[in-house]
């Protein structure tokens, strides 16, 4: 083998690893990238590139369309996590602060693994003394020394494109746990039921809100107009549907309609 060929095409360019590495931060960073610009640029065959697109995509990194790659959701796609913390930005910070009134000092919280509970996370410090219990990494980063902050990690199986635990060893640690609220979102909602892209994610929502006991549920009015792959729960199984002033009037009267206590919040 030539040096500075892959051993695993016999092509030039990087390793796999570093031409993976570089190829997600690029699908990323520009939302979408063409197979055969990454191929120029990289050295190596579309052939190669779109080898390269199925691994990444397996992972949960991206998602594979024709010709390129996206970063955005879809539903077998979750979304990069960058892009999800950008996506509905004032909304969701206008759900973190409704959200955040309903906190009072003393509480065990649960804050799931979904940018618009991270939204609040981020203010939570205002209620201490308070115990958070988490399985998202960029919780435990908010809250981590923060004073009168007890902080509970959900531990299991890494999964670096969620940046979250996920797996049986979570489901196993939350079955051990009782807290007073959960605060959790949604990929999508679609006649009456909540969904996600993975089974994964799915398991452990599941776990979190037995272990609650009131469920209140962070979302924005994207989340109606979207589709997911995996059934989470009703609508119906969280106490209270948080969600702003961007919904539809018919979405709105559906989901009064099915009973489901329901707090509209201004993005202003």
């Amino acid at each position: 083998m030539e040096e500075g060929k892959d051993p695993a095409t016999g092509e030039g360019g990087r390793g796999p690893r570093e031409r993976r590495e570089r190829i997600k931060s690029r699908v990323v960073d520009e939302g979408f990238v063409r197979i055969e610009r990454l191929a120029d640029e990289l050295g190596v065959t579309p052939m190669t590139i779109r080898r390269d697109l199925d691994y990444l995509q397996g992972k949960g990194w991206l998602r594979k369309v024709r010709g390129g790659a996206t970063a955005q959701p879809s539903t077998a796609f979750h979304g990069d996590i960058r892009h999800r913390t950008q996506s509905m930005a004032s909304a969701k910070s206008a759900l973190a602060r409704a959200a955040l009134g309903l906190v009072k000092p003393g509480q065990s919280l649960i804050v799931d693994d979904s940018t618009t509970a991270l939204a609040l996370a981020g203010l939570l410090s205002q209620r201490a003394p308070l115990t958070i219990i988490t399985n998202f990494v960029p919780v435990i980063q908010v809250l981590a020394g923060s004073p009168g902050i007890e902080l509970i990690s959900l531990g299991g199986a890494y999964y670096p494109a969620y940046d979250a635990f996920l797996g049986i060893r979570t489901i196993d640690a939350a079955n051990t746990l009782r807290a007073d609220t959960l605060f959790a979102s949604t990929t999508a909602i679609t006649r009456g039921h909540c969904y996600h892209q993975s089974q994964e994610t799915v398991g452990v929502k599941r776990a979190l809100m037995e272990a609650c006991d009131r469920k209140i549920l962070l979302v924005d009015h994207t989340k109606f107009q979207r589709r997911g792959l995996y059934q989470l729960a009703p609508v119906t199984a969280f106490d209270l549907v948080i969600v702003d002033a961007g919904i539809s009037a018919s979405e709105l009267d559906t989901l009064q309609a099915s009973g489901v206590e329901v707090l509209v919040v201004d993005t202003g």
